[in-house]
């Protein structure tokens, strides 16, 4: 009977044949035992690689050590081949301190930069995008790296995935896209999940070089992932590449595999991917039984080892303390004083001058968006900037904002900083996944940062209609882990967006449409910064506190001008998060009544919770109800009349007024 797999000839030497060798037997005699402590109730969750070394093993080793890849939760074998200490892996499976984690996520739900690599993202496609970014700046920064990226068959369904794939074609991308099918996406069997003879034809329909690989087969993978990512060092393009496979055991050990034809199961066996090959390399005289039970014994006693070390190190002791600074980065924010050289510009002409003096002071800084380069975005904010900063770095993108945020994510990863804009606040619900489960959680997870902003052109009062007027910033402030700033004038949109862009935290920031070209102010003339979290007091009363921001203090302005014998203190928030709360009890301390004042809808938004901590906080002091003011809970209609009715600045004035007579 022929051996299952066919291992043609090669002119591999017989050290590389017996570290592939070596390098798939480590993961898969780690997995034994960790199956044995699984049952033992010594780890709590256990996705199995068992069947599929080769694919891992061999990538990796193709691979140039400080070329990132991106593995998934059945890629143990990356892992080892990376050399990463055992013990650390083991503790990141007990959640330990020695782990990537500091045991706030799992098993191989983690990244580490000492190693270059990015773990996997629960979303799954999610990881083709970020691979895009961290190829991205290896190409602009002329780095002869590839990028490798692994997923699944199911995860070929998600529209990140098609997303990441059109993003890397039309940019020529040196990224190398692995699919591992393995005949089921947990349960679901590859014929209800496509209709394409194979999963490499999907690369086709994105003008990309694909291939089909035995993903059982050591050599072969080896061989031709290292001859493909050879050629994309030197020129640079996406390859998709499909490792036929199958996986022994169920999608997590508590799976099982009875959805599993038995003859399948049966018939895999005789493909495994270690015994054949030990079987090839006995033939061939380059492994003995003495070489294999020298590696079995080295391997398990380092396990045992590492074990050891891992069970004796102390469970993590909570610390809140801990736990509440490490979800932002630490960021050395520093002033830069704005000059006394002003000139009288638009609020969108701060935005522009505050983006271009960025890009200045930043080499390693890219702006992405639909329309933003020749163009110069849909508002002109980037009007000129291709001219002076090149195409490299000031890039349209195809209408995909969820892979375009997982890219600037990974340019991140890579050294880089990115501006994101999108076209209208509204497009972001189509980026909503990367935004609040990858650059939100990157350093409470791994201790990455996330030096990504993301630009938002929001706001009603333009008679843009349902789909171009949200000011959505409720959606976020509710997401630890992100900044949001939404400033309403010239000058400090413009320091803002500096601060920001400094900041190695995502940043959403927020535009007003409506103040783009509509708000005038002396502007100074330097590149200089405004501290995020610090409210402005525009006007100082003794009767009430109005706290606003956006649109929202143009509107208070206005009423208080209509109103000139209303003493009352005007905070422009500026930053939603964090929040300065101490400037709003201070004021609503000396104040006794407190008014909060917002464009988005009343049911949820940022009003809410600041009523809620002043009530909480400042309840002795207050004289009154706090009040809050929001636009109508439907979406913002289009026609003039009814977008006026929906505002909240219609009410805000009899609203006031009622509360100063409580």
């Amino acid at each position: 009977m022929s051996q299952p797999i066919d291992y043609k000839q090669h002119l591999l030497s017989q050290e590389t044949l017996l570290k592939l060798y070596r390098n798939m037997l480590k993961p898969r005699l780690i997995e034994e035992k960790m199956l044995i402590l699984l049952r033992q109730g010594k780890i709590s969750k256990w996705f199995s690689g068992i069947g599929q070394e080769a694919i891992s093993v061999g990538v990796t080793m193709a691979l140039k050590k400080d070329e990132y890849i991106l593995p998934m939760h059945r890629n143990l074998g990356v892992f080892t081949t990376r050399e990463i200490p055992l013990s650390r892996l083991f503790s990141q499976w007990q959640g330990k301190m020695n782990g990537f984690t500091k045991g706030r996520d799992r098993s191989f739900h983690f990244g580490t930069q000492a190693y270059k690599i990015v773990g996997m993202i629960s979303h799954l496609g999610p990881q083709f995008g970020v691979a895009d970014g961290i190829a991205l700046a290896n190409k602009i920064k002329g780095i002869k790296e590839v990028c490798a990226v692994f997923t699944g068959d199911g995860g070929t369904s998600e529209g990140d995935f098609h997303e990441a794939l059109n993003v890397a074609s039309v940019w020529s991308l040196p990224v190398l896209f692995c699919i591992e099918n393995n005949g089921y996406g947990l349960s679901t069997p590859i014929s209800e999940q496509f209709n394409c003879k194979s999963l490499a034809d999907k690369g086709e329909g994105y003008g990309m070089e694909s291939h089909s690989i035995e993903g059982n087969n050591i050599l072969e993978v080896y061989q031709k992932v290292s001859e493909i990512a050879e050629s994309v060092r030197e020129n640079p393009r996406p390859v998709l590449i499909e490792f036929i496979t199958f996986r022994l055991r169920g999608h997590e050990e508590a799976s099982g595999t009875k959805y599993v034809p038995q003859e399948l199961l049966e018939l895999w066996e005789t493909k495994n991917p270690i015994s054949n090959f030990e079987q090839y390399l006995l033939k061939i005289a380059v492994l003995t039984n003495e070489i294999i039970e020298r590696y079995t014994l080295e391997i398990k006693e380092e396990i045992d080892t590492h074990l050891e070390v891992a069970f004796e190190e102390s469970k993590i002791i909570p610390n809140l303390a801990t736990e509440l600074l490490d979800v932002y980065k630490t960021s050395n924010y520093k002033d830069i004083v704005p000059s006394g050289k002003k000139k009288k510009i638009r609020f969108v002409d701060a935005i522009s001058e505050g983006l271009r003096q960025s890009m200045e002071k930043y080499d390693d800084l890219v702006i992405m968006g639909q329309d933003v380069a020749e163009y110069g975005g849909v508002f002109k904010v980037t009007d000129g900037f291709v001219a002076q900063f090149g195409k490299k770095r000031v890039r349209n993108t195809p209408i995909c904002e969820s892979a375009i945020v997982a890219a600037a994510y990974g340019l991140s990863i890579n050294g880089m900083k990115a501006v994101m804009e999108m076209q209208f606040a509204d497009f972001v619900s189509s980026g909503f996944n990367p935004i609040v489960n990858l650059l939100a959680k990157s350093h409470y997870r791994w201790g990455e940062k996330a030096a990504i902003v993301v630009r938002m052109p929001c706001g009603a009062g333009v008679g843009a209609g349902p789909f171009h007027s949200q000011t959505n910033e409720a959606w976020f402030t509710k997401t630890p882990g992100l900044k949001v700033v939404y400033p309403a004038f010239p000058q400090d949109a413009k320091g803002l967006l500096a601060a920001a862009i400094d900041d190695p935290n995502p940043v959403l920031f927020f535009e007003h449409k409506a103040l783009y070209r509509s708000v005038y102010q002396e502007v100074s003339e330097n590149h200089f910064t405004i501290e995020m979290g610090k409210a402005n007091q525009l006007k100082t009363g003794k009767n009430i506190s109005i706290i606003t921001y956006g649109a929202g203090v143009h509107w208070a302005l206005e009423t208080l001008a209509k109103n000139p014998l209303i003493s009352a203190d005007l905070i422009d928030l500026r930053t939603l998060q964090p929040l300065d709360v101490e400037t709003i009890y201070r004021s609503v301390q000396k104040t006794g009544k407190a008014i909060i004042l917002q464009e988005d809808s009343l049911f949820g938004g940022v009003a809410s919770d600041i009523s809620a901590l002043i009530t909480e906080n400042c309840f002795h002091y207050l004289d009154a109800p706090v009040k809050r003011v929001g636009s109508l809970e439907t979406p913002i209609p289009f026609q003039g009349d009814l977008e006026n009715q929906y505002l909240a600045k219609n009410s805000f004035e009899n609203e006031l007024k009622a509360l100063l007579n409580y």
